[in-house]
């Protein structure tokens, strides 16, 4: 990318797309028609003007939805519109998956072949669009539609899966699972339309559910619906406990992160309650971009009121005053759902600048990612919100300390946010008394793969893998087992041996094994283990930001060995390669910045040793 501003104009279309989000330029140093006479040797406003770095994930947004990729002209123009040099500008948007800076057309199909797809057809549907279409990003004789492999799409319980992707002037975006090949080539076809199916919850209406009890139930596009079942009543009550009082049943709760991480909730919003800087910003982490992981699509989706009352108790009670609810680029009907839900609730005073006619401030602002996977690492997402590269930061300083913008930041996701309803309605103690000890409440499963009812299930803590699996009716069409995917393509997998193993933090640890974001995926004695564990290394390389060797070198390396031992072609014996496979692992786990790095091995480390799928080896 060149370091220097070019002199070929914005189309119309792009520049509309860009000012659409940023309004019309203020001079002819951001895009305007420059003034010789007034603006012929200085210029004003650029610290402003750098301010709104932030705006820069929207504005790109804005062209690729408009044309359906971002040109070289209308990326300068950002540039311009925002003071941020062109190589900079580069960096970001090359960054995610969903942009394209090569032109291409305007329709796209993105066909997911990621380990639940792959373990239901996805591979099987990919050739056959190949033999019809032609290989993946071969445009169509009319140059308007084409289609490509994709990572999840968070679609894992309707497997296999598609995006249809339309540009233009009232983009469009429509799910698709699950498909069949015709499928994909009727809606690259045709105008894809915003229906999408409801979400698979096979224990919706059940009077025992507490996260998931209006899912299937209440309208979850009507405001009033959602009050006449209850809602709003948590926040009435968290203003009546006042902001020391919620971070108190919050404690009491014992309520940890649903995300993976499991830290305690209360220790971080006491931690952003207390900070004397300010102002205090609160995110709602909704980038859900683990393979297997659908939950809080479905709360988004199905309830997406919750989301915003959960949110807005957490603003009070940590005197945040803006929330940011940063959702998957690949989730647009529960970006839709939140749209509304926002409009409506700032429009009925349930967010602005009195809510409730309470006296306390508090608003939320809708982000939508781009396809990176790296995103849902908290600090990685912050610096995604602001603008830059979403690669993550060394810890300490912490979110809580210096986050969104340097202030103190509260980061939480979906679930678990959406716990803190039923804590500040029935107390923290009530909600320490469900689950287990050191595992405490309801908790969300994404159950998939070869199973009879895939879907989310809520169970209290304690559940073992054996009930659960029980409850989604088993290993479908009577298979045999043969290994669960527990946590996703970071976690581990599992022999049918430690199916009663109890579903808890403490319970999973002892196995040498992760819950993770909440991922069953259930593989029977069909699926090529082998194949699916290709596309985790693959999955962990196209993934990782690139910001530190250990993992930008580890994963390639990693998925190379895995290569030649699945096409029997070991350097050396097996044990070499076992070795070197150690060694590799123990070094992105000892030395890399996040998490995505350190637990990129954990799958094919338990694959190994567990279900010792290599076991034989020619030698070199």
């Amino acid at each position: 990318m060149d370091l220097r501003l070019r002199t070929t104009p914005p189309t119309a279309a792009e520049r509309a797309a860009v000012d659409a989000v940023l309004g019309p330029p203020e001079s002819g140093w951001v895009g305007g028609v420059r003034q010789t006479t007034s603006e012929g040797h200085a210029a004003h406003g650029g610290h402003e003007m750098r301010t709104r770095r932030h705006l820069l994930l929207p504005a790109l947004h804005a062209v690729q939805d408009r044309l359906g990729w971002i040109s070289p002209e209308a990326l300068n123009y950002i540039c311009q519109r925002l003071d941020i040099p062109p190589a900079e500008v580069y960096g970001v948007a090359t960054f995610y998956a969903l942009f394209s800076l090569a032109q291409r057309p305007p329709v796209v199909a993105h066909v997911c072949d990621d380990i639940a797809c792959l373990a239901s057809g996805a591979e099987q549907v990919c050739a056959e669009l190949e033999r019809a279409l032609g290989p993946a990003g071969t445009a169509s004789a009319d140059g308007r539609a084409t289609w490509h492999r994709s990572p999840c799409l968070g679609l894992c319980e309707r497997a296999p899966a598609a995006l249809v992707i339309a540009a233009g002037e009232q983009p469009m975006e429509q799910p698709l699972a699950p498909i069949k090949t015709a499928d994909v080539i009727t809606a690259l076809s045709n105008s894809p339309t915003a229906e999408a199916a409801p979400a698979v919850v096979p224990q919706a209406g059940s009077p025992k559910l507490r996260l998931l009890r209006r899912v299937g139930v209440v309208d979850p596009t009507s405001l009033d619906a959602y009050r006449a079942h209850d809602g709003y009543t948590a926040l009435r009550r968290a203003i009546e406990l006042g902001p020391e009082g919620v971070i108190r049943e919050v404690n009491d709760s014992k309520l940890l992160g649903r995300g993976g991480a499991a830290f305690p909730m209360g220790r971080k919003w006491e931690a952003v309650a207390r900070a004397a800087v300010r102002p205090h910003y609160l995110v709602c982490n909704a980038d859900e971009s683990e393979p297997g992981t659908f939950k809080d699509r479905v709360l988004m989706e199905e309830d997406p009121f919750s989301v915003l009352e959960a949110m807005t108790i957490a603003g009070f009670a940590t005197g945040c005053e803006q929330g940011y609810l940063y959702i998957r680029g690949e989730y647009p009907h529960a970006t839709r759902r939140l749209e509304g839900a926002i409009a409506q609730a700032r429009g009925r005073g349930l967010l602005g600048e009195n809510v409730m006619r309470q006296g306390f401030r508090f608003d939320i602002e809708l982000r939508r990612g781009a396809g990176a996977y790296i995103c849902g690492e908290e600090t990685a997402l912050l610096n995604s919100i602001e603008g830059y590269r979403g690669e993550p930061r060394n810890k300490p300083p912490f979110p809580v300390q210096v986050g969104l913008f340097s202030k103190p930041t509260v980061v939480n996701n979906v679930e678990t946010l959406v716990n803190v309803l039923d804590i500040v309605l029935g107390g923290g103690p009530a909600f320490a008394a469900i689950g287990t000890s050191g595992s405490t409440g309801p908790k969300l499963f994404c159950v998939s793969g070869c199973v009879t009812r895939p879907g989310v299930y809520e169970v209290q803590f304690g559940t073992t893998l054996r009930e659960l699996l029980e409850l989604a009716g088993g290993v479908r069409n009577g298979r045999a087992l043969q290994t669960i995917l527990l946590g996703g393509a970071a976690g581990t997998f599992l022999t049918p041996e430690q199916l009663d193993t109890p579903l808890t933090f403490e319970g999973t640890r002892t196995i040498g094994a992760t819950l993770g974001s909440g991922v069953v995926l259930v593989f029977d004695d069909t699926v090529d283990v082998k194949a699916i564990l290709l596309r985790i290394a693959a999955f962990f390389r196209d993934e990782s930001c690139g910001q530190c060797v250990p993992c930008r070198v580890g994963t390639v390396r990693q998925e190379e060995l895995l290569h030649r031992l699945v096409t029997d072609r070991a350097r050396g014996s097996l044990q070499d390669e076992l070795a070197l496979r150690a060694e590799i692992g123990q070094v992105m786990r000892d030395a890399s910045i996040c998490g995505l790095g350190q637990t990129a091995a954990s799958a094919l480390e338990s694959a190994m040793t567990r279900l010792r799928i290599f076991t034989t080896s020619r030698t070199s």
